[in-house]
């Protein structure tokens, strides 16, 4: 979970009136942040540099419309988010529907073949190969899915920042969020069952 800068840490004044040198060091704090957010919507290195480029180029161009209500970050994660559904939407227009709402499914639905994890070392669970796992599985997450699970566990966006970024109400972000969660528990469940059973049986 990644902590941000707030507002304060720069001069809204100072960005409003177009001052390169406080933009920079904006630039400088948020690029690692919004690049790794492309990386994990769009899983590929020259379209997340191509959204880190738009972002700020945006940013610059519309913060006098920045009102200072929310955080700076989030302001950007959502500048950030549109831009890279946005490239979603050419290259896959018939699949990419953000505001779709897959939310009337019953949101307590359990995932079936959940394992106990607690007889797993650390290391196990923390390896190179169960962390590529996870990311192929959240890869597998609908969009709508991936994006929230992204931004409050990952990204460490509260809910309320989640739903401003993505334009939904804050019970969708929680509905959406469980779901992903128990979808990724699944896919994990599978791969550490039979890790164990290898630990146990040989």
């Amino acid at each position: 979970m990644v902590k941000h800068k707030q507002n304060d840490s720069f001069s809204l004044e100072s960005l409003r009136n177009g001052d390169r040198g406080e933009f920079s060091r904006m630039v400088e704090s948020f690029s690692p942040f919004i690049y790794r957010l492309g990386m994990k919507i769009l899983n590929n290195q020259q379209d997340a540099e191509d959204i880190l480029q738009e972002t700020f180029i945006k940013a610059f161009r519309h913060i006098k419309d920045f009102d200072g209500r929310s955080k700076l970050s989030t302001w950007l994660y959502r500048i950030a988010t549109n831009e890279a559904l946005m490239l979603l939407r050419k290259k896959y227009p018939d699949t990419i529907s953000v505001n779709g709402s897959d939310d009337d499914v019953e949101e307590n639905q359990k995932p079936i073949n959940l394992v106990d994890w607690c007889c797993l070392p650390e290391e196990e669970l923390m390896s190179a190969e169960s962390m590529n796992v996870l990311n192929r599985s959240v890869g597998r997450l609908s969009t709508n899915l991936r994006l929230v699970f992204i931004l409050r566990d990952i990204e460490g966006l509260s809910t309320r920042e989640t739903a401003q970024v993505l334009d939904l109400s804050e019970a969708a972000v929680k509905t959406r969020l469980s779901r992903a969660r128990f979808q990724l528990r699944e896919d994990l469940s599978a791969y550490f069952s039979d890790r164990l059973e290898e630990q146990l049986y040989g």
